[in-house]
């Protein structure tokens, strides 16, 4: 039996969390009209808040869902030991480990607060609307910027072309990232809309992909599909089906940047002799690994890291430079390794071509700030949302962007993107859920 929804506090809770989602997407339209910076970390407190609203108003007897709860908090609660531990043994400031742990937590929390909300199909809907206007206006900021201003031709070129993510240095990536993940949810998931509207929808998205100039997009979207297909070996029908289309888009993908205007910039890094074992690319791209043990004092560190913030995460790679009048008077701590593998991005002349050879990506960020144990906690979460949070194919395939993400660039700690991805797991696992007790007659 499910329990009588409460309908005020159920609203309330339904509320915040939007709420939440709402101030990590559109921070930056708000500070471009004149709001306080300080609005760009409101979302830091309104996701763990409507978490907290959501488990503590819970009266849910469901075990498995209990169970999948519980497990979610132990990790969760682990990997906030293991930031606390780093901060200590390396003198991080408090902040750093505040805003540290929220960045790597955070989408895990919107994924807990949503499985544990009582929803209806209303409610249900009306949450996946919402969401689906949200990544709709993204890609529209992205047209007129493009089509209507020609931020283009401005200083920085296609840069400027960042959807929701105004004024932020990775802001085009991040925008073209949530376009890409619109275009395979609505594509998918909108089945009562016809297909060509759908696929309408598609290639808008795959345009401001191009025209925001986000190779690496398109690339990882690919990549992410071919490694899907890999792992749903078990079922080897829908491998196959999977690992077929994945060859023919490659195939054709390949084809097109030859012969294509519009996709010649991704033949500019078909240059083998990049990725040698002493070619530049390789040299760039991990820096980071032969840089940060230089400066371990203790066989801790290994297991520990730096400490939050002081290597190449997004909080140690820009966050706490971007933010320092603010941040500095809380305590907030920089350290030398991150500011010698920015020396070390300045003088390579592939350093400011493409965040495709950045030594700044998630993984590494992880690694760094937090050592083994902290990735390893993290992979742990990762693993528990990936089996017990990933009804469906789009969700896995979601799941699988951030992970190829994490070898790009920073998007694995982006909250404009990783909110949004956590999002489509949680109401896709709602979904299962709704219709499994529809088929058992029991009313929602």
């Amino acid at each position: 039996m499910l329990p009588a929804p409460k309908q005020k506090g159920y609203v309330t809770n339904l509320d915040l969390t939007l709420f939440g989602l709402g101030t990590a997407l559109f921070p930056r339209v708000l500070t471009g009209l004149k709001f306080p910076s300080v609005v760009n970390f409101l979302h830091f407190l309104a996701v763990p808040l409507a978490c907290g609203s959501v488990l503590i108003g819970s009266r849910s007897k469901d075990p498995k869902q209990l169970a999948l709860t519980k497990r979610l908090l132990i990790g969760l609660f682990i990997l906030l030991i293991i930031v606390c531990a780093s901060t200590l043994i390396n003198q991080a400031g408090l902040i750093n480990a505040v805003l540290d742990y929220l960045l790597l937590a955070e989408p895990f929390l919107l994924i807990l607060t949503i499985v544990c909300m009582p929803m209806t199909w209303e409610s249900y809907h009306s949450f996946r609307a919402w969401l689906i206007r949200a990544m709709l206006i993204n890609t529209l900021f992205a047209y007129i910027q493009k089509y209507i201003f020609h931020m283009d031709k401005l200083i920085g070129g296609e840069d400027n072309i960042k959807g929701l993510f105004i004024g932020q240095g990775s802001g085009h990536v991040i925008g073209g990232s949530v376009a890409m993940t619109f275009a395979a949810y609505y594509c998918i998931n909108a089945r009562n809309k016809p297909l060509w509207f759908r696929l309408g929808i598609a290639g808008l998205c795959i345009n401001h992909v191009l025209i925001s100039d986000t190779k690496q997009v398109l690339v990882a979207f690919l990549v992410a599909y071919l490694l899907l297909s890999f792992v749903n070996f078990q079922d080897i029908k829908r491998a196959l089906i999977y690992l077929a289309i994945g060859i023919v888009v490659s195939g054709g993908f390949y084809w097109a940047i030859y012969n294509f205007e519009a996709l010649d910039a991704y033949r500019t890094w078909i240059r083998p002799e990049l990725y040698a074992a002493d070619g530049e690319a390789t040299l760039l791209k991990f820096a980071t690994f032969r840089i940060v043990p230089q400066y371990f004092h203790s066989p801790l560190n290994w297991w520990l890291g730096l400490g939050p913030g002081h290597t190449v995460g997004r909080l140690g790679g820009w966050m706490l430079y971007n933010y320092w009048d603010l941040l500095s008077p809380l305590g907030a701590t920089v350290h030398q390794a991150s500011k010698e593998i920015w020396v070390v991005v300045g003088k390579s002349w592939l350093g400011d071509k493409s965040s495709f050879f950045s030594p700044l990506f998630g993984w590494a960020g992880i690694w760094g700030d937090l050592g083994a144990l902290g990735l390893a906690v993290y992979f742990y979460l990762a693993i528990l949302v990936w089996h017990y949070f990933c009804v469906t194919d789009t969700s896995k395939y979601l799941m699988m962007t951030l992970f190829v993400f994490g070898t790009i660039f920073s998007q694995l700690e982006e909250p404009g993107y990783t909110l949004i991805v956590a999002s489509i797991i949680g109401l896709d696992w709602q979904a299962k859920r709704l219709a499994n007790l529809k088929k058992l007659g029991i009313p929602i």
